[in-house]
């Protein structure tokens, strides 16, 4: 006997219930949003419930009619034969749902549909029947009657609980996905059982325990029961061939385990539990690891994702930053394909560039998106292990650069790859080997600095070639590369593998170990910025500059510790400090106060807001033996400490060197270094003793120094002077010698 069958699914999910269900043998159609029609008989009903991945449930369709009114409801449901499918002592739940319709009272239409099935099987079974002494202790049969724009039909729910009631999960977890989507999710990606497959926010393991069942052609039914299965009159034969077919067509172990990874320990708990539960435990290598970490020798293989939302009051940050750092993470899987499902509209600008294909779908009644980075195609699979054995190939046309720079740029010999995210455009091996002949030439100017100078730190290329906006400093056995902001057309996976490349190419002609090549970015300063701290690396170094030691610090902050453009004006306050009494305001690592207690200072004050650069600070003045009371450090204000100085306490050599503006916590109000200046100068000089010299020096551009608020005071601009010649940009900072009468 012939059914008409419907497969119900959840919004976006229709065409891939249709593969499923055109896989099965059977030729489904999309009848309305979620409702997928097909003809089969009682075993077709069997072989659907176990075998339907991403649908919700199996419904028989008994009848669509038109129903304006209670009356053509009640006459049409009783006409149907409900004895051929409900026992008498059936349980009969009706569910219901009314839209765009004359009948919208759901709870109405569900007590005229079951009074007209009771009367139905009254009048079948014996008049005894009646909705006042049902029993209803029998298997129950559900029954839905659904109204659309005055159209009923009238169906029976052969599933019971929903198809997503897989039976291997009996622990619940946060967040959890519903296995129906997650299957669907595999099924709509490039994933297959050869290949590598990573879900690097596995939670509880839904998504890679589905993708094995998938795999494995494992039904997912077969580890529970259906409703019709205890139906007196549904052929029990029918449900013993198909588990038999089930069980014939289970495939064995996977050779390629696919991996789900989690940085929460308990989630990971669950999905081994789920996985054992499944008969999957076997397949699938869990791993504890943040997303940050990911990474895979592998090519050729699938992410396949469901990152958190940010959906709670105060995420939004915290979530923004994770996903802005997709990008960074996925260019590391050259040839992969990643796909993600997130319910953050704003993703692709997030992650600077656009997904090749997005579906609307529904994580239960969460909106969501599912977004679709697509790697380049495998190989053939005899040209695979080779592929797995060599560096994956990146546009270039330029051998030299090739044998000279970086291995990882080869000449075209191979079928170039258009990463999913990532890549060198054909441009980057003719800027790197541009950089390379600069980076060479200017170290061969530079190379007798330290035997002949004593210069062991210093300025090598300070973006001398516009399309490569990078300033590299060697601090002795090491660079430090500093990223500026300048427009370009790239990704921002494309652009960080562009600067893993400039940055390999700079270490390898300057001959320094990659682990000793530091690379940071710099935006235009806002606020503290540049003393913010960027990492936790503490990756720090003892550096030698005119026969003093100095701590930097290379990993951590925008800045090192050591500003190099200050150098000569260093030496300047050494040869004038003999003697006397020296003032360090905005003192950072209190390297002018090393300076002036090497250059003979009696007594030396380094004054700063922070207490961790007065710890430097300190750190400096013990690396040259300078200790005691005499080399003294105050933890405050600039001006609030000139405020609080005692009228008999004067200076004879004094360095102010501000940030250009500072927004810190601790102040009442934000420094403007153009607003201020004058301001604190003014409060300096009383501080001043007769003939007492001021070096004051400033990084802002627009800078106009307040001369006539500063009478009395001789005041000499000596930027020319001061600014090493080792630095191409001459106005990296303005400096003014002030002497007092």
């Amino acid at each position: 006997m012939s059914l008409k069958l419907v497969a119900t699914a959840a919004f976006g999910l229709e065409a891939v219930v249709v593969r499923e269900l055109e896989q099965l043998g059977y030729t489904p159609k999309i009848t309305r949003p979620g409702r997928i029609e097909f003809e089969g008989d009682t075993r077709a009903i069997c072989r659907a419930n176990l075998w339907l991945r991403s649908a919700d449930r199996v419904l028989v369709q008994l009848a669509k009619f038109a129903a304006p009114d209670f009356d053509a409801l009640f006459d049409t449901v009783r006409s149907l034969p409900w004895e051929d499918w409900i026992a008498q002592d059936a349980a009969i739940p009706v569910r219901g749902r009314s839209h765009k319709s004359q009948l919208t009272s759901v709870p109405a239409c569900q007590r005229t549909v079951k009074k007209a099935i009771v009367e139905r099987l009254a009048e079948r079974y014996g008049s005894s029947l009646t909705p006042a002494v049902l029993s209803e202790t029998g298997p129950p049969v559900p029954v839905e009657v659904a109204i659309l724009e005055d159209e009923a039909t009238i169906s029976i729910d052969t599933t019971g609980n929903g198809l997503h009631r897989r039976g291997y999960r009996t622990l619940t977890g946060p967040a959890q996905l519903r296995e129906t989507l997650a299957a669907a999710l595999v099924q709509l990606s490039f994933w297959k059982p050869d290949r590598p497959l990573i879900d690097p926010f596995c939670g509880t393991g839904t998504i890679v325990i589905e993708a094995v069942m998938l795999g494995r052609k494992m039904a997912p039914g077969r580890q529970r029961e259906f409703a019709a299965e205890h139906w007196p009159s549904f052929p029990k034969l029918d449900w013993q061939s198909a588990r038999e077919e089930a069980d014939d067509l289970k495939l064995p172990n996977l050779q390629e385990r696919p991996m789900g990874t989690d940085i929460d320990p308990e989630a990971l708990k669950l999905a081994r539990y789920h996985a054992e539960q499944a008969g999957v435990a076997d397949d699938i290598h869990w791993q504890q690891r943040a997303f940050a970490d990911l990474t895979s020798p592998r090519h050729y293989g699938c992410t396949i994702m469901n990152p958190p939302y940010g959906l709670r009051l105060g995420e939004d940050r915290e979530i923004e930053a994770l996903y802005r750092d997709f990008p960074k993470v996925l260019r590391r899987l050259k040839s992969w394909s990643h796909y993600i499902l997130s319910a953050k509209g704003d993703l692709e600008q997030l992650v600077g560039q656009q997904a090749n294909r997005r579906r609307k779908l529904f994580n239960a009644q969460i909106a969501c998106t599912y977004y679709q980075f697509h790697g380049p195609r495998p190989p053939r699979r005899e040209n695979i292990a080779a592929e797995e054995n060599s560096e994956l190939v990146q546009t270039s046309t330029d051998e030299k650069i090739l044998e000279s720079v970086d291995p990882l740029i080869k000449k075209q010999e191979k079928v170039a790859v258009a990463p999913a995210f990532g890549g060198l455009r054909v441009e980057a091996s003719r800027q790197a080997e541009e950089f390379a002949n600069r980076l060479r030439k200017l170290a061969r100017h530079l190379r007798r600095w330290p035997t002949k100078r004593g210069i062991t730190c210093y300025r090598i290329y300070e973006r001398d070639i516009p399309e490569v906006p990078l300033v590299v400093d060697r601090y002795e056995n090491a660079l430090h590369i500093a990223e500026f902001e300048r427009p370009h057309d790239r990704t921002v996976a494309e652009h960080a593998d562009w600067l893993d490349l400039m940055v390999r190419t700079a270490a390898k002609v300057l001959e320094t170990p990659r682990e000793l090549v530091y690379l940071k970015h710099r935006a235009r300063q806002r606020g503290d910025t540049q003393y913010d701290r960027v990492k936790n690396e503490k990756s720090v170094h003892q550096v030698k500059e005119d026969g003093l030691t100095f701590q930097v610090n290379l990993s951590d902050y925008l800045d090192t510790g050591l500003f190099l453009d200050h150098r000569i004006t260093r030496k300047m306050v050494r040869e004038a400090a003999e003697g006397k009494n020296f003032l360090n305001l905005f003192a950072y690592t209190g390297a002018f106060t090393v300076y002036a207690a090497a250059g003979g200072a009696v007594k030396t004050t380094t004054v700063d807001l922070s207490s961790n650069y007065l710890d430097w600070a300190q750190e400096n003045l013990r690396l040259n033996n300078f200790s005691g009371s005499q080399h003294r450090l105050v933890r405050r204000d600039a001006s609030e400490f000139l405020e609080k100085m005692t009228a008999d306490e004067r200076y004879d050599l004094a360095v102010v060197d501000p940030p250009t503006f500072s927004n810190s916590k601790r102040l009442e109000n934000d420094w403007d270094v153009q607003r201020d200046h004058h301001l604190l100068l003014k409060q300096l000089i009383p501080c001043m003793a007769p003939g007492g010299v001021i070096y004051f020096s400033t990084n802002s551009r627009r800078f106009k120094l307040d001369e006539s608020s500063l009478s009395g005071v001789a005041i000499r601009e000596i930027s020319r002077q001061t600014v090493p010649e080792d630095f191409r940009n001459k106005r990296i900072h303005r400096c003014w010698r002030m002497t007092l009468p």
